[in-house]
């Protein structure tokens, strides 16, 4: 008979081997489905890759091609501009909403590729006219001047537009905060409500605040961001007005009240103003256009008559 101690030693042997067995199938079973789950990784990478490519084709040859191209080439061109303006022409970008997410560098590489591409293509047009050089020259001269200011005129006009797009929808947001409020909301609630209400501007510029309160910065230094970005002063009597209230414990929703009031009032006399301006203004397309096609349909039939009686 076999002795307790052998059978012993066959019981450990028997489940020590049924262990080991065990771990090879786990093993062999975890590094197939490893290999599978890294073929199937990298089949959705080739998929994405695949997508992005289709995605990028899609778009138009200009964006693909000579937007980058044109990119790439103005940022190397701004960057061998001066800096001494950066900073106030970084500022003019903010308040122009930064468009096309464009730096200081790269609009100054804007102006500057502007530039040589519009001199360029004045020359070609009048490389084979019948001018003198110097005129040819003058010619080019010009258009690359003006293909140099015209990105800053573009900038101001836009700069304009916004500002004037900020002031038209002040009162409204005013108001709308000082409901908000008077409800039983913070401030800030408030401001979220009329950022989910609206979408303008003025607006997008309250969502940045919202996002730098959020970030850990402080309501008045938000608010004070806020009049920079905008560089509207109405927007910044507001933000002045409401950051001593904070400071005093004055109600917001009466400081609120008074402020739409005002800037409403602001609005309403700059209108009259433009009313009172607009004969004035009125007076040289009457001078330069109209005046003299009156003359014309009046006094041109008498002028062959006035002619013959001269002549006799």
């Amino acid at each position: 008979m076999i002795s307790v101690d052998i059978q012993v030693q066959i019981v450990v042997a028997s489940v020590l081997a049924g262990l080991a067995v065990l771990m090879l199938v786990v093993a062999w079973y975890e590094s197939h489905r490893t290999e599978e789950a890294r073929v199937r990784e990298l089949f959705e990478s080739y998929e994405s890759v695949l997508r992005m490519r289709d995605l990028e084709l899609s778009k138009p040859f200009f964006e693909r091609t000579v937007q980058p191209l044109a990119q790439k080439m103005g940022s190397a061109l701004g960057r061998l501009a001066p800096s001494s303006n950066m900073l106030k022409l970084q500022q003019q970008l903010i308040m122009a909403g930064e468009p096309a997410g464009m730096s200081p560098v790269d609009f100054l590489g804007l102006r500057l590729l502007g530039a040589i591409g519009l001199a360029t293509l004045t020359t070609l047009l009048f490389l084979n006219s019948h001018l003198t050089a110097m005129n040819k020259l003058l010619f080019s001269l010009a258009g690359g001047m003006f293909g140099y200011l015209y990105p800053n005129m573009w900038l101001k006009g836009r700069i304009r537009r916004r500002q004037s797009a900020i002031l038209k929808a002040l009162p409204d947001v005013l108001d709308m905060l000082t409901i908000a409020v008077s409800a039983g909301l913070g401030f800030d609630a408030a401001l979220m409500r009329v950022v989910d209400k609206w979408q303008n501007p003025l607006t997008e510029e309250l969502q940045k605040v919202l996002y730098e309160m959020r970030m850990g910065v402080s309501r008045a230094e938000a608010l004070r961001h806020l009049a920079e970005r905008t560089g509207v002063p109405e927007v910044s009597s507001f933000v002045a007005i409401i950051i001593q209230a904070e400071k005093l414990g004055s109600s917001i929703a009466d400081v609120l009240q008074a402020q739409a009031d005002t800037v409403r009032e602001r609005r309403r006399q700059w209108a009259e103003e433009q009313v009172r301006k607009a004969p004035v203004k009125m007076l040289i397309p009457l001078i330069l256009f109209i005046f003299p096609s009156l003359f014309v349909v009046i006094l041109g039939p008498a002028v062959p008559r006035f002619l013959r009686s001269f002549g006799h």
